[in-house]
């Protein structure tokens, strides 16, 4: 089937009553045929509902769905992006590890690897995505994960798959892709050699802004990796099922583990209602980010006509340093312009102005957005850190909508004049 086709039918299988949608399991709970019958389900002996922390029978058809998108094997969904993000890490490190992280990542990402994790004794170190060679230096015994970012938020830069897949594989490095902002329509980075993909489900998703949610999307060249002397945790018996092998019973070991032990004891586990929502939102995916791509083109060819605009962050922009990357392995970049202007106080004035565009801290809305990463997103970090995560305090950054384009370039034609 063609991704189109896979958004609208894969996963779910119609029951009697022949629902054309699928239902919502608003339950908390399943009911088990018997005490051997539950016995057998949390001994992992059979497949079957156990709790909804654990799993949901309209989860799983959102599940299904976009692993299918993504080329994965299995999905996970979470409660929440970040979520996403902290379980892919939190799957594969303990305490006296080390991931690498792209030196453009998204500041709560950022902060993530660099504070929380840190406060866990697990170290982040930065690279530059596309200067891939820098990783072997980098790389040591300790080294569980390379995280980056299909298209980054916001400075929009566009990773070096082919460079730095190779080094994850020669190395035997978990390689992890936050597909948010391109979606599975603009890349496929399990295809590209990632391991693994993450997704903000609140962002084109969802589509609407009405609902949190992640996902986590394993490829099949994990578990190949896994079976390392640096993935122990996936090799040997885990006590809390009983000697329990990831790697030997699961053909997902990835997911399988996240699963069973962090969804399990961390507990963000997305509602069954956002599920559906998430549904809903791949159903139309392919037709919305076509448009959300059209009218982002159109916007940053507009601003970089403006003589006052220091720079425009668009990868598709022939003297952008990310197009050679964008042209190479993207079909889509999704709906996200950054543009600088001269300082802080004029990047604020112009957000304040637009009329169209909100004052919202999301993307991938239907709806126009407007951000100033330096005093919301990215606001914790210092002028320093700033600067490594391409982010200038001049920055204002877009996420176009689905509104006449002619409109949105009036209104910011207002706002830059003001």
């Amino acid at each position: 089937m063609k991704d189109s086709t896979l958004a609208l039918h894969w996963g779910y299988e119609k029951d009697r009553q022949k629902a054309m949608q699928v239902p919502i399991y608003m339950t908390t709970a399943y009911e088990y045929d018997s005490t051997e019958h539950a016995a057998r389900l949390f001994n992992l002996e059979i497949e079957g509902n156990i709790y909804t922390r654990i799993g949901n029978p309209t989860t799983k058809v959102f599940e299904k769905r976009i692993a299918a998108l993504e080329r994965g094997t299995e999905a996970l969904a979470t409660s929440s992006g970040m979520a996403a993000i902290f379980y892919s890490l939190s799957n594969l490190v303990q305490t006296g590890d080390n991931i690498i992280i792209s030196n453009k990542l998204y500041g709560g990402s950022i902060t993530l690897s660099t504070h929380t994790l840190n406060r866990l004794g697990i170290k982040a170190r930065f690279f530059d995505v596309h200067n891939p060679e820098e990783l072997n230096d980098l790389i040591d015994d300790k080294t569980k994960a390379i995280l980056i970012e299909s298209v980054s938020n916001p400075a929009l830069a566009v990773p070096d798959f082919e460079g730095i897949s190779k080094v994850a594989k020669e190395r035997g490095i978990i390689l992890i892709c936050d597909n948010t902002i391109a979606t599975p329509y603009g890349v496929k980075p399990i295809e590209l050699g990632c391991d693994v993909v993450v997704h903000s489900a609140s962002k084109y998703i969802v589509g609407n802004g009405s609902a949190i949610g992640g996902v986590i999307v394993e490829g099949k060249s994990a578990k190949e990796k896994l079976l390392t002397y640096r993935y122990p945790q996936f090799n040997e018996p885990d006590e809390s099922y009983h000697g329990l092998v990831y790697n030997e019973k699961f053909d997902a070991p990835f997911i399988a583990r996240a699963r069973l032990a962090l969804l399990r004891d961390f507990g963000a586990v997305m509602s069954p209602f956002n599920a559906w929502l998430m549904i809903l939102g791949l159903e139309h995916l392919h037709l919305r980010i076509k448009a959300h791509s059209e009218n982002a083109l159109e916007i940053a060819k507009f601003l970089k006509s403006q003589k006052d605009i220091k720079k425009v962050n668009y990868p598709f922009l022939e003297d952008n340093e990310n197009y050679v990357y964008a042209k190479k392995y993207l079909k889509y970049t999704g709906g996200i312009v950054s543009f600088v202007v001269e300082n802080f106080e004029r990047a604020k004035n112009i957000a304040n102005s637009l009329k169209i565009f909100s004052l919202v801290t999301n993307i991938g809305d239907s709806k126009s957005i407007v951000t100033h990463p330096a005093s919301t997103t990215h606001q914790q970090l210092s002028k320093e850190e700033l600067i490594k995560a391409g982010v200038d305090e001049g920055l204002i950054r877009l996420s176009i909508g689905l509104e006449d384009v002619d409109d949105l370039i009036d209104d910011l034609k207002k706002a830059l004049s003001d």
